[in-house]
């Protein structure tokens, strides 16, 4: 096993309170954001308290497990692998390439005295089989590709403008700290997971036949964050250039691209974040630089880039998120997290009195005593306008506590 690794406090602390437990630890998220390694890291936290511990694993994306291929495979794995004189730990990496899995599992938690830790890269394996299998037995951890912070420790830089522009332009998969900060480097590297994403957890995750739809979607996606979108849009903009696709196989598809991780959906709320409304949602790429080794990086989209940016750090940082709407008016994020509500508006730059008007008038309007923030990249942000917080995008990503 290869266990040189940076560490992820943040995951470490939210997985801490049930190592020992006779609970199922899951670490989900999208391929590559560094769950691997993070089993490693738990591994390393439990010699510390117990250095007699057994550990089994088995990792799925390697050939030397390929043999395992059933729930029944996995039981007789984990026999043949058992101490009975020392604390048993079964670390299983990408656990949903084994079927039945779940009843496997919960074979294991009912016989007790095991302390079982697994990732995946599919949401459906959440809302499906565990939720089914293993109501109950089971607390679910969602890993993200780096936050900013992080990045700035990854790669052992200095918070800054021109480091905040490579994360923008090259994302937070933890693996880039090995290649040379170069477009035609990263990109190389980003198209191949991407394909690995669409291919292992999409195309033959759900049997989708029409891979030529499902890129074409993808890039549309891209080209629209930030906007509203629903699934009639999209077929409506695909019968303009003569491709004809049901908005039900538009839903299924979007679905299974949620489900990789690949894409996060936020839907609307009126703006006191009352009623959620079922139809047009936005979406936002769980990792900036898949997104930019598509279409590639273009200053004309550094609004909703930014957009996107602000979203993925509300999501790191646990909040509950929908876009707030009354009438024309918008807020671009309402977020919510133990019974309290913060408002966020996200510019590039406020350069007069008329943007600033814009930016923060919808919020001065909200009749609440929440917090307000507007976050963008001007120099002199900082500050308050008429009560509501002006924060530079560098100092909103770099703290995690809101609100101020």
């Amino acid at each position: 096993m290869i266990k040189t690794y940076i560490r992820r406090p943040v995951y470490w602390q939210k997985i801490a309170p049930f190592v020992g437990k006779d609970i199922i630890k899951v670490i989900v998220g999208q391929r590559r954001v560094g769950k691997s390694y993070f089993l490693f890291q738990i591994m390393d936290e439990i010699k510390k308290t117990n250095p007699k511990v057994n550990f089994i694993y088995l990792n799925k994306e390697s050939e030397e497990f390929s043999a395992i291929k059933t729930g029944k495979d996995l039981l007789v794995f984990v026999a043949k692998k058992v101490s009975r004189r020392h604390k048993n730990c079964i670390f299983i990496d990408e656990i949903q390439e084994i079927d039945g899995f779940e009843k496997a599992l919960r074979h294991l938690s009912a016989q007790g005295g095991y302390d079982i830790y697994c990732t995946g890269s599919n949401a459906h394996m959440l809302s499906s089989e565990i939720a089914t299998g293993l109501s109950g037995r089971y607390v679910a951890v969602t890993m993200h590709s780096l936050s900013f912070p992080e990045f700035l420790i990854f790669h052992q830089l200095k918070k800054g403008e021109d480091t905040l522009f490579k994360y923008i332009r090259y994302g937070g998969l933890p693996y880039i700290i090995n290649l040379e900060l170069t477009d035609e480097v990263v990109y190389d590297y980003l198209k191949n997971i991407y394909n690995t994403i669409l291919l292992k957890d999409v195309v033959a995750r759900f049997g989708v036949r029409n891979i030529n739809f499902l890129e074409r979607l993808v890039v549309y996606l891209a080209d629209n964050i930030g906007s509203f979108v629903s699934a009639k849009k999209i077929s409506d903009f695909l019968k303009s250039q003569n491709i004809r696709i049901s908005p039900n196989i538009v839903l299924n598809y979007l679905s299974y691209l949620v489900a990789a991780y690949f894409i996060s959906p936020v839907k609307r709320s009126d703006i006191n974040g009352k009623r959620i409304f079922e139809i047009n949602e936005k979406y936002y790429f769980a990792d900036l630089g898949l997104r930019q080794a598509l279409i590639g990086y273009r200053q004309v989209d550094i609004g909703k880039i930014l957009e996107n940016l602000v979203y993925n750090h509300l999501q790191f940082l646990e909040y509950t998120i929908t876009v707030g709407k009354s009438g024309a008016k918008e807020i671009d994020f309402i977020c919510e997290k133990a019974g309290e509500k913060l408002y966020i508006q996200v510019a590039y730059l406020l350069p007069d009195e008329k943007v600033k008007a814009r930016e923060f008038g919808n919020l001065l309007q909200i009749a609440n005593n929440y917090p307000k923030l507007v976050v963008s990249l001007d120099v002199m942000a900082g500050g308050n306008y008429q009560g509501i917080h002006h924060l530079h995008l560098l100092d909103f990503l770099t703290n995690n506590h809101y609100p101020l």
